[in-house]
């Protein structure tokens, strides 16, 4: 087990256990440096019988979060495999898990709950509809934490798959009794998102009554048998999610979080209520109807019909060659950030932004035409947009020479004058600051690193203070999501400093001791990435990786040699 003040790759101080499983601990740690708390699960592989196994089964929620980007999910920050155990550095959740709220409080309030679902609703869904659907499968109160500010995290994802169209059924059982669906146990087909829909019924089922449906009798009662004061809407929600068919439930996250926004219109009193008055109205308006109702008919088709494009155009896109694809979804809706996002994870998915994509861009998200039309770039959204490209310039631009970094200077400039907001796509303050950081870098390096200005001649950005921004890179843990394409970035630079400029690096802020440090720093940086890097899949990355591993192996001597005869 980690020891309570000890420091882990040298920069996490463990403060204390917040958590234990049957194989993990989780432990609050601080990055003093960031001035950040963070969380630490670890496995330890003395613990555990199979711990290759398990390891996998790490490895896959680990490589299926860092793909997510949602409020309500934790992010990845650092992965830690040492020599006695396997650590996992992730967002620290302060609050409570919903479980250990239930018992110190009992039946949680309605209306809270009904919020809490809408939230969940809102994750799953989410997970649903990535390019490679994720069904969670697990869901429970004691896998949903409540945060101070009242809104809800989803954690632990060891249960989650990714769904395979072509598979029969699930190859393993896995789920809580009591709140798994049917179909989770017994070979009855494979889990799909409405076995997600289940599950989140259970939830609220027990958020709500206080009876934890894993426990006797085993059975989930209409809500109103507990408390006759719940609503029957909410109570009929619940039923409806928790069918034995499948398809007889909520067959969609979003049907059901419709449903929970809606609670009042199922409730079987107001819609009977409801039918009554909408019966004698109808006695009046039915001519109305068909004299102007064909107008609201071919409306609604052009609204449903440009729903369906939109969606059918972004889950299709897969490469550069549909960026016309996805400019024609941003026309549709200019006010939705996704088609902008799947540029994005297009242009970063292989770590290599190809000059085709460049001109791909240039032609359609880029052409200032299409940005003015679609009024995009008044929108909060478009400060996201100019962040991710600039770092896309920077970190994965494909072409030599500094073009990347000219250009991603630009867009560092339009994000640095943002302001944080909330939304799944706003810029954090940390988001902006990076931002004015890479700007000022990047046009450092555009003028040249180590030039006089020819008037006063003296040098206006040395290389010890480039040495030290490049340092910095490397402890900016929001840049992990391009973790491999900033460390070759950053560290391909740095051996160009430590060949060519030692002399001009060596200063009082810069001596050998931090040249080593950062040369040894880079090796271990550079053989953990090389272990995760498949060759047979990806030799380009994994020959380029491990021959940067070996000019830092052999770059000692040359800035010694470098500095003695400076």
């Amino acid at each position: 087990m980690l020891e309570i003040g000890s420091l882990v790759d040298g920069k996490y101080k463990i403060l204390n256990k917040i958590g234990q499983g049957g194989m993990s601990v989780v432990y609050l740690a601080m990055n003093e440096r960031a001035n950040k708390q963070w969380a630490i699960k670890e496995v330890r592989k003395d613990g555990v019988s199979n711990f290759e196994v398990v390891k996998q089964g790490l490895v896959a929620e680990i490589d299926m979060l860092k793909r997510l980007n949602h409020p309500h999910l934790p992010s990845i920050i650092d992965v830690i495999d040492t020599d006695g155990s396997f650590l996992i550095v992730m967002d620290y959740i302060e609050g409570v898990s919903l479980d250990k709220k239930i018992k110190e409080a009992g039946p949680l309030p309605e209306e809270d709950v009904i919020e809490w679902g809408k939230q969940l609703a809102d994750v799953l869904g989410y997970l649903h509809t990535r390019d490679k659907p994720i069904i969670y499968r697990d869901m429970k109160p004691a896998n949903v934490m409540l945060k101070p500010d009242g809104n809800v995290m989803l954690i632990d994802f060891g249960t989650a798959r990714e769904f395979k169209s072509t598979s029969v059924a699930d190859t393993v059982c896995l789920g809580t009794q009591g709140y798994a669906a049917p179909e989770q146990f017994g070979g009855h087909g494979q889990t799909d998102a409405r076995t997600d829909v289940y599950c989140l019924g259970a939830t609220l089922y027990h958020l709500v009554t206080g009876h934890d449906p894993s426990q006797p009798p085993f059975e989930m009662y209409p809500i109103r048998q507990w408390n006759p004061a719940l609503s029957g809407g909410l109570e009929a929600i619940i039923l409806k999610c928790t069918r034995k068919n499948p398809d007889e439930r909520y067959q969609s996250c979003a049907e059901l979080l419709y449903a929970l926004e809606h609670a009042k219109d199922v409730d079987p009193l107001v819609i009977r209520n409801r039918n009554r008055k909408w019966r004698a109205f109808i006695a009046v308006t039915v001519a109305a109807v068909l004299c102007f109702g064909t107008s609201g008919v071919f409306k609604y088709k052009s609204v449903r019909d440009n729903e369906w494009e939109y969606t059918n155009l972004i889950d299709n896109a897969k490469s550069y060659t549909e960026f016309d694809d996805l400019q024609r979804a941003a026309e549709l809706f200019p006010k939705r950030y996704k088609p902008y996002e799947r540029v994005i994870d297009i242009i970063e998915e292989d770590e290599n932004f190809t000059e085709e994509e460049n001109v791909a861009l240039k032609e359609t998200f880029l052409n200032q035409t299409f940005i003015d039309k679609t009024r995009f770039k008044s929108k909060k959204e478009y400060k996201r947009f100019a962040y991710e490209m600039g770092l896309a310039y920077l970190f994965y631009y494909e072409p030599a020479g500094n073009s990347g970094i000219a250009m991603s200077k630009s867009w560092f400039e339009e994000a640095s004058g943002a302001q944080p907001f909330d939304s799944e796509f706003g810029l954090t303050q940390e988001d902006i600051n990076n931002a004015a950081f890479l700007k000022n870098l990047t046009e450092a390096i555009v003028k040249g690193v180590g030039s006089r200005n020819k008037k006063t001649s003296k040098i206006e950005y040395s290389y010890a203070q480039y040495f030290k921004d490049l340092i910095s890179i490397l402890d900016v843990e929001s840049f992990d999501e391009a973790y491999i394409a900033t460390k070759r970035w950053v560290y391909s630079r740095i051996h160009e400093v430590m060949i060519a400029h030692t002399g001009e690096v060596l200063s009082e802020d810069v001596n050998e001791s931090l040249l080593e440090s950062t040369r040894q720093r880079a090796l271990t940086d550079l053989k953990a990435i090389l272990k995760g890097i498949d060759e047979s899949k990806d030799k380009a990355l994994y020959d380029e990786i491990n021959n940067l591993i070996k000019q830092f192996e052999t770059v000692d001597s040359a800035w010694t040699n470098s500095a003695v005869s400076d």
